[in-house]
């Protein structure tokens, strides 16, 4: 799998970066904000957030990514709090219900013809009073409308944040269950 192998070779240690520091900073203001007991970072990767974020309100943490090397690359760290498995977000119901669901740099990379289906299994884990914190770089390819437009969905908060190195930027939204 592509994932593992880049993993592997380095290609991903750039989200712990610099110029991703920005991004990190936005979903650890909305944790500040909504102030969630139980956390899913879906598109975990190594754990980059449990390293950037201060918020520490939570008593579980559970982080899901699709490569397995990265997966494992995060629970050496032994993050308190934190668990970490690894799924593929096609085929992913929560087993739990979480207080904060972040849809972490991932939804880009399901196809258009399952991403109703693939965002409706997320959103069976958000607990009624949750929030949604997704992450999309730059404009996302088509991705917003599943969240904007969604009537399931109550938009809390939307930022767009540009990297402090270059003119890279992220748009970052913080939704309720309606």
């Amino acid at each position: 799998m592509k994932f593992n192998s880049q993993y592997r070779r380095g290609k991903w240690d750039k989200l712990g970066g610099e110029k991703e520091s920005v991004r990190y900073e936005q979903i650890d203001a909305y944790l500040h904000r909504f102030k969630p007991a139980s956390i899913m970072d879906l598109g975990c990767g190594d754990g980059v957030l449990n390293r950037r974020m201060t918020y520490d309100g939570f008593d579980s943490f559970l982080g899901v990514d699709y490569a397995e090397v990265s997966v494992n690359m995060a629970k050496k760290q032994g993050y308190p709090k934190a668990t970490f498995e690894t799924h593929d977000l096609l085929d992913f119901t929560p087993k739990d219900n979480y207080d904060a669901i972040i849809l972490n740099e991932a939804f880009y990379y399901i196809h258009d013809s399952e991403r109703t289906r693939v965002l409706n299994n997320i959103l069976s884990g958000l607990n009624d009073n949750g929030i949604l914190i997704v992450s999309i770089f730059r404009e996302g390819a088509t991705c917003w409308e599943y969240f904007k437009e969604n009537p399931k969905l109550k938009e809390e908060a939307f930022d767009v944040v540009h990297s402090k190195l270059d003119d890279t930027y992220w748009k970052l939204g913080a939704y309720s269950k309606t």
